[in-house]
């Protein structure tokens, strides 16, 4: 793989080529007062001034909802019609940043880890990640206290490091696809020579070790932080469904006589409903409990299965929580640093 040095008029260009030559793309729009993924139709203009979007890039290889399957009934007889996966066309997520791409593996990780869900490993086959650096940030990000940085590579197929003092961007070849997409539009890209990116990248202060939080985790399953921590909690799950890297879902049947659908939907374990059995049971029947599943579950049984935190350090649930439960201020008080 290769590093590109390239100018704001490649940059600009290379985007502009891509939408010319009619591919599907999206990137973040700012649109009724907040900037969020959207489908590049034309007209639209990419965001500059924004920190990060209010929604996660996840979103476009992972479906709020989706049907599964259709069936319909023959009597005794069951039809049943796949949506096959032939149907998925080749996506570009423009200007997602490092800790959405980072997020990526670890949903394809859930998806694939266990059981290849073939509806997923094709839409995120025909997925291409263009990341670009952070150049600033704000109160809420914390992705160096979680193994991330603001120029962080992982999941991206190319990032792009935009030069603060105006000298252009650093382009940084990153896989196969990236190739591919390098090669059709960046074929007359100088390579890169003694950048130094760091210099450009937003300092985004560690507030705690995740390894910390880890470790204080293994002996609180009965702590009365739990209580404390949520009770302003609203169970409303707008952390869950902002969140890059929450994978869990729902089964839900949609049917009306002899048809139906079986749809996944987003779920989230805030949810008061999340784990109630059909007897009425709830073995989490307060708000402190499905809190503390989700601390649990993102800093400790994660890190437990694939050695790093559940938790990207993207800050989206702190800015969407109505009620202004930030996430790093909890992990910092159960590392002790508060």
């Amino acid at each position: 793989m290769e590093n590109l040095h390239i100018t704001n008029g490649q940059l600009a260009q290379w985007l502009d080529d891509m939408r010319r030559d009619g591919l599907r793309i999206f990137a973040p729009v700012a649109q009724g007062g907040k900037t969020d993924f959207k489908f590049l139709a034309e007209g639209d203009t990419v965001a500059e001034d924004y920190v990060q979007t209010a929604q996660s890039a996840k979103r476009i290889v992972l479906p709020m909802a989706e049907v599964l399957f259709s069936y319909r009934k023959h009597g005794k007889d069951i039809e049943v019609a796949n949506p096959g996966t032939d149907r998925f066309n080749d996506t570009i997520i423009w200007k997602a940043r490092p800790c959405d791409a980072r997020a990526m593996r670890q949903v394809a990780e859930v998806f694939t880890r266990d059981y290849d869900d073939a509806i997923f490993e094709a839409r995120r086959s025909h997925t291409t990640i263009v990341a670009f650096s952070c150049n600033t940030c704000d109160d809420c990000c914390f992705c160096t206290s979680v193994g991330g940085s603001p120029g962080g590579t992982e999941g991206s197929d190319i990032l792009v490091t935009t030069l603060t003092d105006g000298g252009g961007a650093l382009v940084e070849v990153l896989t196969p696809k990236g190739e591919g997409l390098a090669a059709k539009y960046l074929a007359g890209a100088a390579r890169a020579d003694g950048i130094d990116k760091q210099a450009h990248l937003a300092d985004v202060r560690v507030l705690f070790s995740a390894d910390e939080v880890r470790a204080k985790l293994d002996g609180a399953f009965d702590s009365p932080v739990w209580q404390e921590q949520s009770e302003r909690c609203l169970g409303c799950g707008a952390c869950a469904f902002v969140c890059p890297v929450c994978t869990c879902f729902d089964i839900q049947e949609d049917a009306h006589g002899a048809r139906g659908r079986r749809i996944r939907c987003w779920d989230s374990c805030g949810f008061s409903m999340f784990t109630q059995h059909t007897s009425g049971h709830n073995p989490r029947p307060t708000q402190a409990a499905r809190w503390r599943q989700r601390i649990l579950h993102k800093f400790s049984y994660i890190p437990e299965k694939l050695g790093e935190a559940g938790c990207t350090g993207c800050g989206r649930c702190s800015r969407a929580c109505p009620v202004d439960m930030n996430i790093s201020e909890h992990l910092k008080a159960i590392a002790g640093h508060e």
